[in-house]
C-alpha cells in the first residue's frame, strides 16, 4: 500500500475547518478550489495591465482609476492565492489585514469611478482636480477598515482563509457586508439615474443633424456602457460569501461544505470580473487583433531617441481633395482631412 504524500498530510492537517469524517477530503477541495480562482482573477488582472500599458489608456482621469481599480484587485487576488488555510498567528493576521484592505480598496475604486461618471454627466462638472481626493479615499479608507480589526485582536482562522473569526460576527458585518451592499445598491441607483440622464439628452438632440451632438452621443453610451456592470458584478460574486458568513453567525459548530464552497468558488472572482467588464468594449478588442497588437507592440518597444536619415523634399500644403501628386514624384503633401480621427498616442 502506497504511503501518502507528506505534502498532502501537512495541507489536509493545516485545514480543520470542517467538523465531519471526510474533513481532509473537502477541506482540499475548498484550498484547491481557492487557490485556482485566485489565479484566475490574478491573471485576468494582469491581462489588463498589459492591454492597459500596450494601448497607453492611463492618461486621462477616468483611465487612471480603472488602472488603480486594477492594481487593488491583482493585489487583493494575490490574498487568495496564498497557500493553506494559516493556524492563528502573525502570518494568518497578516493575510487577514491585506484581504481586508484590497477587498475595500477595490469596492473603493468602483464607487469612485461611478462617483465620477455621476458628477461628470448629472453634475456637469470637471473632476480632474479631485485625482488626489479619489486616490486619498481609495486608499485611505480601506486602512482604517483593515485596521481596526488587526488593533482589536479580532483577526484569525475564519474558513478557507483568514478573517474575522466566528467570535466577533458582528464585527464581519459591519466592517465588510453592511456597508459593502450599501454600497452597491447606491451605486446601482447612481447608474440608474446616469442612464435617465443620458437618455434623456440623446432625446433632446434628436432633430437638426449636428455633429458635435452625434459625437457626444456616441462617447456617452460607449462611456456609460461597460462601466455599469461593475454594481452588478459585485453584487453577483457577493451573494454567495454572504450566504455562507450569515450561516456561519447561526451555525457556528457546523459549517455547510456546499455552502463554502460557493464561496470560494465567487468571492476571489473580483478581479476576473473587473477583467471581463473591462473586455465588454469592443473597441479594445478591435485593437486587440493579431496586426493591432503587432503594431502597438512596435510603437511601445521601438527606440524613439534614434535619429534616422532624413532626406529633405519640398514640402506644399493644399487641401486633400484638390492635390494633384502625379505632377512632382518628390513633393510631400501635407493636409487635413475633415474625416480622420486624432487619436492620443501619449509619451
Amino acid at each position: 500500500m502506497a504511503s501518502p504524500d507528506p505534502k498532502s498530510i501537512s495541507n489536509d492537517s493545516r485545514c480543520i475547518f470542517f467538523n465531519t469524517h471526510s474533513g481532509d477530503y473537502q477541506c482540499g477541495v475548498i484550498l484547491t478550489v481557492k487557490r485556482a480562482t485566485g489565479t484566475f482573477s490574478l491573471v485576468g488582472c494582469v491581462f489588463m495591465l498589459f492591454v492597459i500599458w500596450l494601448l497607453r489608456r492611463y492618461h486621462s482621469l477616468a483611465q487612471k482609476m480603472i488602472l488603480s481599480l486594477t492594481v487593488a484587485a491583482a493585489f487583493d487576488s494575490v490574498a487568495y492565492v496564498m497557500g493553506e488555510s494559516q493556524p492563528d498567528g502573525s502570518l494568518c493576521d497578516f493575510q487577514a489585514w491585506w484581504l481586508t484592505y484590497f477587498d475595500w480598496s477595490a469596492l473603493a475604486w468602483v464607487c469612485l469611478i461611478t462617483l465620477n461618471l455621476y458628477l461628470n454627466l448629472v453634475g456637469e462638472i470637471s473632476t480632474n482636480r479631485y485625482e488626489m481626493f479619489y486616490h486619498l479615499m481609495a486608499w485611505g479608507v480601506p486602512l482604517v477598515m483593515a485596521s481596526l480589526p488587526l488593533f482589536k485582536g479580532y483577526y484569525g482562522p475564519a474558513g478557507a482563509w483568514c478573517w474575522i473569526t466566528d467570535d466577533h460576527v458582528a464585527w464581519r458585518f459591519g466592517i465588510w457586508y453592511v456597508p459593502l451592499f450599501g454600497l452597491i445598491f447606491l451605486m446601482i441607483f447612481c447608474y440608474a439615474r446616469i442612464i435617465c440622464v443620458a437618455n434623456k439628452r440623446m432625446q433632446s438632440w434628436l432633430g437638426t443633424f449636428n455633429p458635435e451632438r452625434e459625437r457626444r452621443k456616441v462617447s456617452l453610451a460607449e462611456e456609460i456602457k461597460p462601466l455599469k456592470w461593475y454594481p452588478s458584478v459585485y453584487l453577483l460574486v457577493s451573494i454567495f460569501p454572504l450566504i455562507n458568513r450569515l450561516h456561519n453567525a447561526f451555525y457556528p459548530k457546523a459549517p455547510s461544505f456546499y455552502l463554502t464552497l460557493l464561496h470560494v468558488l465567487s468571492a476571489p472572482l473580483h478581479g476576473l470580473a473587473n477583467a471581463f467588464v473591462f473586455g465588454l468594449n469592443r473597441d479594445w478588442w478591435s485593437l486587440l487583433s493579431p496586426t493591432g497588437m503587432q503594431l502597438a507592440l512596435q510603437s511601445r518597444l521601438c527606440d524613439r531617441t534614434r535619429i534616422g536619415e532624413y532626406y529633405p523634399g519640398a514640402v506644399r500644403y493644399t487641401q486633400a481633395d484638390l492635390a494633384d501628386l502625379s505632377d512632382d514624384d518628390d513633393t510631400n503633401v501635407l493636409f487635413y482631412s475633415p474625416d480622420m480621427t486624432l487619436k492620443d498616442r501619449g509619451p
